[in-house]
């Protein structure tokens, strides 16, 4: 989820006179230190959400093989939390590599709970998560990666029966990971039912994918879909046209199964902020990121928006306020047209674990820098809440970024929006 390198700087040409009265409202703000009209009054429905990763154990559990109570009592104290900030929407990673954090009959149980994948954690954390949720008047959004196998590439690793084991011709390696291939259609069907198995059996709110599709570019490295473009791709101008289609499938396929499955689940994306910059596309964004979802992820968002193949988007905006190469201001103003006149939600990924962060530009080294993306946000109307990255920030909170957050903005609760 932590966003990816971008480089160089493009002169601002996206709506300049509305982002001068906006930054000049931030300036003002911060000069006099007052707090934002509307964090004083009526209740709001937005949305206010936390990321819960669960891959490599990044933000729950503390460790692996800490006994059942153990595990229960911190994916506790994340909702706890959650509550106390008075957000409104916990975004759990339940299916983080292949795997499952809930008794799927597709899957092995994740290796991330006991530290030995398909051993039963001898409880359900998925289904504990939901109810817990609910429990507290949280939305509870299940949260899958699509095609990452393993963070490795030894095939051995895998539990015996692991479909990737079972079906060798569906793998791919690259980057020092592995992949399900995502031209076979087989794969798309295979990944579909196993994610689909979560949403039959439990109440969640929504099924949730964040910016993996095909994966990012490794400098010098093939992603070999050689044979499956043969077999498929002949329809197509180019090999980068049949894997956008590819991503495509997937997600109207999804889509239709969550309606289908439970209706009234939503779907929701959160992809790389970025869908192409502007010198690459007259209809970009007016930004220099050195990674572009349409072009190296093979995942149009856009389009995505603009057809209604989704519910909810939430671009991870993971740059602050006059970053010269994305500047979180011009993204926000661009996520903001294209979700104009759509039905599909935006709201905005926000990068909680920079704040105070070594190495990162002095703006994030400033607490207020989260309060001021809010402020900001809050003079466009499309968009309808934040969700901020990730839950383990959320509870350290070293600079005090979040605090500032809840003060200036979340005085009062909210409800999701609907």
């Amino acid at each position: 989820m932590a966003a990816r390198a971008v480089t160089g700087t493009r002169t601002g040409v996206a709506a300049v006179s509305r982002r001068t009265l906006a930054l000049g409202a931030l300036a003002a703000l911060a000069t006099a230190g007052s707090t934002p009209a509307y964090a004083s009054g009526r209740h709001r429905r937005e949305m206010r959400g936390v990321w819960l990763a669960t891959v490599a154990g990044r933000d729950w559990p503390s460790r692996p093989g800490l006994p059942p109570e153990e595990q229960r009592a911190e994916l506790v104290a994340h909702l706890d939390r959650a509550v106390a900030d008075r957000l409104n929407t916990v975004i759990f990673q339940v299916r983080p590599t292949a795997d499952a954090l809930w008794p799927s009959p597709y899957e092995p149980w994740s290796e991330y709970l006991t530290g030995t994948q398909g051993r039963d954690p001898g409880w359900d954390p998925l289904g504990t998560a939901v109810r817990e949720a609910h429990a507290r008047g949280l939305e509870l959004h299940a949260w899958f990666n699509p095609y990452r196998i393993a963070n490795h590439t030894d095939p051995g690793r895998l539990t015996p029966d692991h479909p990737a084991r079972l079906h060798p011709e569906w793998v791919v390696p690259y980057g020092g990971k592995l992949y399900y291939n995502p031209g076979l259609p087989e794969v798309r069907r295979f990944v579909r039912v196993a994610m689909l198995d979560a949403v039959a059996k439990y109440p969640v709110d929504a099924v949730h994918f964040d910016d993996y599709f095909y994966p990012y570019p490794v400098a010098g490295q093939t992603f070999d879909d050689d044979a499956a473009y043969d077999a498929y791709g002949g329809g197509f101008e180019d090999r980068a046209a049949w894997r956008r289609d590819n991503i495509d499938r997937l997600v109207r396929e999804v889509g239709a199964g969550i309606r289908r499955v439970r209706p009234g689940t939503r779907f929701g994306i959160s992809p790389f902020g970025v869908w192409r910059n502007a010198a690459t596309d007259p209809h970009g964004s007016d930004t220099r990121a050195g990674v572009q979802t349409y072009d190296d992820l093979y995942a149009d968002t856009r389009k995505w928006v603009r057809e209604h193949w989704i519910d909810y988007i939430v671009p991870q905006i993971y740059w602050n306020i006059g970053f010269s190469a994305a500047d979180y201001a011009k993204l926000l103003d661009w996520w903001a047209a294209e979700a104009a006149g759509t039905r599909t939600r935006l709201y905005v990924g926000e990068a909680l674990y920079k704040a105070g962060a070594a190495g990162q530009p002095p703006a994030w080294q400033d607490p207020a820098e989260l309060s001021r993306h809010l402020t900001l946000a809050d003079e466009y109307p499309q968009v309808r809440g934040h969700v901020f990255f990730a839950a383990q920030d959320l509870a350290r909170d070293p600079l005090g970024a979040m605090a500032r957050v809840v003060a200036d903005h979340y005085r009062r609760p909210a409800s999701p929006p609907r």
